[in-house]
């Protein structure tokens, strides 16, 4: 009952962090579930993305009726993605659990970094500029970040709604619609690689996939209330010092690290990661300002002009 309430409050707080940043809740969860659990990596892979088939399924019904579904997208990055995540979730499954675990470490620890840098930048949104991406680039965009997403127990936001917001050539709204509907079927190829190759651990864990399922329901409408709240800067950074810190030793401790130097790169990974918080935030807010200065500016010229 214990495990259960605690995958609940990891579903909980998986969904908070989603909400937040249109990204996180696989990485999150299955993180949570490593540690907090003690479930094997691929076991917990297999449980979030079972979990998720359902909250994903939620979540593109609500971004189909608000018009924030791009259908052209959804299967030219979908497909390509149950693809990868369908793939990943096979080699994974076929992963000692000794294999497996510094393996999606290491990965989960990547799309930390890469969160922790990505934020520290403070980059705000700029004008759209519509133009379609290329079925090539969609393709593999959403191929990897399948694969990533399935071996990862969680990633396709970090790669796929990262890379396209970067770009710049749809509304963000439109986006994180698409890209979480196409996670559908991220999710359910995943879920049905992970039947294939872990049936029985999936059966016995089924109370742990109802749990998650049901903490990140509970959250949903809490996350929507908080994402007009809280800083995303801020907050995805620390969701990436949290993936480092609770995953990089376990990648160190595979290859021999003693634990006073997990213990050094615990403290410095948080040290650092608060540190790339406190940068992006501040840049965040100069390039604000700045943006809002440019506006005014061509708003005046426009008006002179006229």
């Amino acid at each position: 009952m214990i495990t259960l309430l605690l995958i609940s409050i990891a579903g909980l707080a998986a969904q908070l962090v989603d909400g937040g940043l249109g990204m996180g809740f696989g990485v999150t969860s299955t993180t949570l579930l490593i540690t907090l659990a003690s479930l094997t990596p691929a076991t917990a892979s297999a449980v979030v993305h079972t979990a998720e088939v359902g909250t994903t399924m939620a979540s593109a019904i609500s971004h189909w009726r608000f018009g924030n579904v791009d259908w052209k997208v959804v299967a030219k990055i979908g497909i390509p993605g149950s693809v990868g995540a369908f793939a990943g979730a096979t080699v994974l499954s076929n992963l000692s659990t000794e294999a497996a675990a510094p393996v999606m470490a290491l990965i989960l620890a990547g799309i930390g970094v890469n969160l922790m840098v990505r934020f520290s930048r403070g980059k705000v949104r700029r004008e759209v500029t519509e133009k379609p991406h290329s079925t090539g680039f969609l393709a593999v965009l959403g191929l990897g970040g399948g694969f990533v997403d399935s071996t990862g127990g969680g990633g396709w936001g970090p790669v796929t709604t990262s890379t396209l917001l970067s770009l710049g050539r749809s509304e963000p709204r439109r986006i994180v619609g698409t890209v979480n509907t196409a996670e559908f079927l991220v999710s359910l190829a995943a879920t049905i690689g992970f039947v294939i190759g872990l049936w029985e651990d999936l059966v016995a864990n089924l109370a742990a996939v109802l749990a998650l399922l049901a903490g990140g329901v509970i959250a949903a409408p809490i996350a929507a209330w908080l994402v007009t709240r809280l800083n995303p800067i801020a907050l995805g950074s620390v969701v990436g010092t949290f993936l480092v810190v609770t995953n990089a030793p376990t990648v160190l401790e595979a290859l021999g690290a003693s634990e006073p130097m997990l213990w050094f790169v615990r403290i410095a990974a948080v040290v650092f990661g608060l540190t790339l918080a406190w940068v992006g935030v501040r840049r965040g807010r100069r390039n604000k300002r700045k943006l809002e200065a440019e506006k005014a500016e061509a708003a005046e010229k426009a008006t002179s002009g006229a």
